[in-house]
């Protein structure tokens, strides 16, 4: 019998999250609104700029375009939130994330062991895009590179290329509390005159306490939504 490609964190593991979000960005909190209604409407993420210690060194043919998410546990989503200037994001659970090729990315510091021989098996893929280090890299960030910003804190996760999805893939939506009946009516709305999808997935708010994410999502799965 073969393992289980993800196993779930225990429940009390507060440390810890099956969940990966995609918080939409924006300079205005309106632009963050519109950005996130396109992914939701689309069911699409698009995978628009490279990542990775090697996204300016990959060969022609070698795609580093990557979606990029974030494990943060709940009741730390605001943190993230801040960063990202937004108050809207979509979650799925980390088991989907796996199913589609993404997977947690490796620190390594831009000061620390792992930078030589990273850069010595980019040396040897040079010119090559079926090296195997190409498919590797884009999963590898430097804290510590090019400044001093250090992101580890974000528990990022990447998938090479666009993220495609369905309503159902949806673990949960994070958009702000005094929006969400409208943002349940205009779901529906879109979907009772066939424009767009209807997520019935529960909603939360950023700036939510963990016990009270944890609440709301344990009632949805009890509870059918309408």
């Amino acid at each position: 019998m073969s393992s289980p490609i993800y196993n779930p964190n225990r429940p009390d593991w507060a440390d810890m999250s099956d969940y990966v979000l995609h918080f939409s960005r924006g300079s205005q909190g309106t632009e963050a609104y519109s950005n996130i209604m396109a992914i939701l409407s689309w069911g699409r993420i698009e995978a628009r700029n490279p990542f990775g210690v090697g996204r300016a060194r990959a060969p022609a043919g070698a795609n580093h375009n990557m979606v990029c998410l974030s494990e943060v546990p709940f009741g730390q989503l605001g943190r993230l939130a801040a960063r990202r200037r937004s108050n809207f994001a979509v979650a799925f659970r980390k088991s989907f994330l796996i199913e589609q090729g993404g997977n947690p990315i490796l620190y390594g510091y831009a000061a620390g062991p792992l930078a030589a021989p990273i850069n010595r098996l980019m040396v040897q893929g040079q010119g090559d895009p079926t090296h195997p280090i190409w498919q590797i890299v884009p999963f590898i960030d430097a804290p510590g590179a090019g400044g001093s910003y250090f992101f580890e804190w974000e528990r990022e996760w990447r998938k090479v290329g666009h993220l495609s999805f369905r309503p159902e893939d949806v673990a949960f939506l994070v958009i702000p509390e005094d929006s969400h009946d409208a943002a349940r009516a205009f779901f529906l709305d879109a979907e009772e005159d066939q424009v767009g999808p209807n997520y019935r997935c529960p909603f939360i708010d950023a700036q939510w306490s963990r016990e009270r994410v944890t609440q709301v999502l344990a009632q949805s799965a009890s509870v059918p939504l309408p």
